[in-house]
């Protein structure tokens, strides 16, 4: 039987990297028949990694059976994954998020969380010496992931070890660091082709602050004017998008990479009083800059009350 590989919904550079990663190492040095598969549709720089390291798309997936033999990458977040996970056969978790709890199993797994800012870090120890008989875009993969999650080292849950994997499988590839992030991040900063609802579920996930249920999207890009000027459209957008979704309220954080800030739109009281409590800010229009922001793993979320 084939093990499936993924990460959460609403997949990033990592949760598209990694299953594709592991799903290697499974097959090929495991003796694991596994297979990539993703909760949705990668964003514009996970489909940017994939074209330049030519990979195809891996299958998307909308759930599991009881029958499936799952491996979880990038999460362990149930509300991040299929509706039937708790059914599934998981065989292994590799993460690099807080635990959340909820997920169930029938058997004991391998379960590896590691506070290191990308889970193909994570990988990169776990396989050891077998990855110097890995392909190039396998190679490839994980150093994107790395540059993806660490935002080319600016990121505050970059560690020293992401750095040092991430330059050693760049001089492995003979790859610039700063050129081939350049495009990484062009890449994720074109988001002309996807509607205000795509914009605001693109890199979101769930979380309960304070009582109240919240999507908290992030959007990082070299240019965060281009996607500002969408600003009205993406407020109007929130309601409708926390109403499908269950969520009393959509917090979007646009992360200007180059300048390590962040600007969150604020559509109504409750963001405001959020954003004063949380983040030592006084808000007096619809957006507020906090400077420094960057991490919605590391500073967001720990920092978010009412």
């Amino acid at each position: 039987m084939t093990t499936l590989v993924f990460g959460h919904k609403s997949p990033d550079t990592d949760s598209t990297g990694s299953p594709l990663i592991w799903a290697w190492y499974l097959s090929e040095m495991r003796n694991t028949p596994a297979k990539a598969v993703l909760l949705g549709t990668p964003n514009t720089e996970a489909a940017f990694m994939l074209k330049y390291w030519g990979f195809a798309q891996p299958e998307i997936i909308a759930d599991v059976t009881a029958d499936d033999k799952v491996v979880i990458v990038d999460t362990n977040n149930p509300a991040e994954l299929p509706p039937s996970i708790n059914t599934a056969k998981i065989q292994a978790i590799i993460d690099h998020h807080m635990l959340v709890g909820g997920l169930k199993t029938n058997t004991p797994i391998d379960i590896t969380i590691r506070p290191l800012a990308c889970t193909a870090t994570i990988m990169h120890d776990l396989i050891g010496s077998d990855l110097a008989r890995a392909p190039r875009e396998i190679k490839g993969a994980m150093l994107t992931c790395i540059l993806s999650d660490t935002m080319e080292f600016r990121s505050p849950t970059t560690t020293p070890h992401d750095r040092a994997v991430a330059e050693a499988l760049a001089a492995d590839l003979r790859v610039s660091i700063p050129e081939f992030a350049a495009e990484m991040f062009a890449a994720k900063s074109d988001v002309s082709a996807f509607s205000e609802t795509a914009l605001l579920r693109m890199d979101s996930k769930e979380y309960n602050i304070a009582g109240k249920e919240l999507r908290i999207s992030v959007l990082e890009t070299t240019s965060p004017a281009t996607v500002l000027a969408r600003k009205a459209a993406l407020m109007a957008a929130m309601p409708g998008v926390a109403a499908e979704d269950g969520a009393e309220q959509v917090l979007l954080f646009v992360i200007d990479i180059l300048n390590e800030e962040a600007t969150l739109l604020v559509p109504n009281d409750l963001v405001r009083q959020m954003a004063e409590a949380s983040f030592g800010v006084t808000v007096t229009g619809d957006t507020v800059v906090i400077p420094g922001l960057m991490s919605r793993k590391k500073q967001i979320i720990p920092a978010l009350k009412l």
